[in-house]
């Protein structure tokens, strides 16, 4: 397995500045639970937005419930504000298969009609399943199946990477 050399927080840079250009007037920020819920929190603070961020999870959406089962994130859906006629701008670390992004806009029609939902992502590793690309992604990479790229946040709020083979 090749080693791959990510530099987490330079790629943050990226997306805060990718995500500035992607804001309009009245967007909502909706991280996906768990490490795109750490970047809109960052970057709710970082682009100084008053009204707070949302974080969302897939659990209750996912086309493999069966294999999984309930996730412990199914209850970390927080929406404080209405999400009927706004526009979403949604936040994920790796995206893949597109089937997460796909679960978590199911869950969002669930509180409301936004007006739109874009997606930006830290890192678009390929592979989709889905018709589902992102807005903005900070970088692309190729991995291999086996291949587990994940967000890892120190206790400073420091992000870094973790690639593992997958379970």
């Amino acid at each position: 397995m090749s080693t791959l050399h990510l530099d987490a927080e330079a790629l943050y840079a990226d997306l805060l500045a990718g995500v500035r250009r992607l804001m309009e007037p009245n967007t909502a920020l909706v991280g996906i639970w768990s490490g795109g819920a750490w970047l809109a929190e960052r970057l709710h603070k970082d682009l100084g937005l008053s009204e707070g961020h949302g974080v969302i999870s897939s659990s209750l959406h996912r086309d493999d419930f069966g294999s999984r089962g309930m996730s412990a994130s199914a209850d970390h859906t927080k929406l404080p504000f209405e999400v009927e006629g706004r526009p979403i701008l949604l936040i994920d670390d790796v995206l893949y298969t597109g089937r997460t992004t796909r679960a978590v806009i199911n869950e969002l029609f669930d509180f409301g009609r936004p007006a739109s939902v874009t997606l930006a992502v830290l890192v678009d590793r390929g592979g989709r399943q889905l018709p589902i690309e992102p807005a903005f992604s900070a970088a692309r990479v190729s991995l291999a199946r086996e291949q587990n790229l994940q967000l890892a946040k120190d206790e400073a709020g420091r992000f870094s990477f973790d690639l593992k083979k997958a379970d």
